[in-house]
């Protein structure tokens, strides 16, 4: 089999572009999954009942539905439901960030509850209030301890941006399929794809992982 490299050096420029949505958009749903996902442990952990509740509904919920159908439901149902018609990238971004924020809630939670007791009851017999104890103690061992999972919460953030492709947002795989499409040469094209892929996941995860064995002396008690 002969490859045709000239479907990807003539469209570099345009598969690049669509790198760059796709940074974009992994972007976004980091920062906007992570500040969601703590909240939501905050409100679970520390909140009244009925709201813990609620909370464990909306997680639990997120884990069993398939992110595509979240996506989908986003950008053709929501905007029949509430008459708020978002652009495919804002939909995108809105359905992967509450898909995600789902899995990094149950993260923080269980880096937060990894936290002895102990340390909690020594803070309270100090005077500490729960927030002092909070941001003092209990984070800043239990933020060390979630890094490896962060590690792949990452790489999820990136890989999922992918799926935007059914909704048109012009990311990388939407615009590796139309070059493949227009230049018959999906092997070429989706095998660049890959590549594109690991060399933005790859050096995330290990960056992480690294971060983690520097700093792991911090989350111990």
């Amino acid at each position: 089999m002969e490859l045709n490299l000239s479907a990807v050096l003539d469209s570099w420029r345009f598969l690049l572009s669509g790198l760059g949505v796709t940074l974009l958009l992994a972007a976004g749903v980091t920062v906007l999954s992570l500040l969601a996902g703590t909240l939501l442990t905050l409100g679970r952990l520390y909140g009244p009942r009925w709201l813990s509740a609620i909370i464990v509904f909306y997680i639990d919920s997120m884990r069993a539905i398939p992110v595509l159908v979240v996506l989908v439901w986003v950008y053709f149902a929501l905007p029949i439901a509430t008459g708020l018609n978002l652009p495919p990238f804002w939909s995108a971004l809105l359905s992967l960030s509450a898909h995600l924020a789902a899995y990094v809630a149950e993260v923080v939670r269980a880096g937060i509850q990894s936290v002895r007791p102990g340390q909690v009851r020594a803070g309270m017999a100090l005077g500490m209030t729960r927030a002092q104890i909070l941001r003092k103690i209990v984070m800043p061992q239990a933020v060390v301890r979630m890094l490896p999972a962060f590690g792949s919460l990452l790489s999820l953030a990136v890989k999922d941006t992918a799926i935007a492709t059914v909704i048109a947002v012009p990311e990388l795989m939407r615009r590796a399929d139309a070059v493949a499409g227009q230049t018959y040469a999906p092997v070429e094209v989706f095998t660049t794809v890959m590549i594109l892929y690991f060399l933005v996941i790859f050096p995330l995860t290990r960056g992480i992982d690294m971060i983690y064995r520097r700093v792991s002396f911090l989350g111990r008690s």
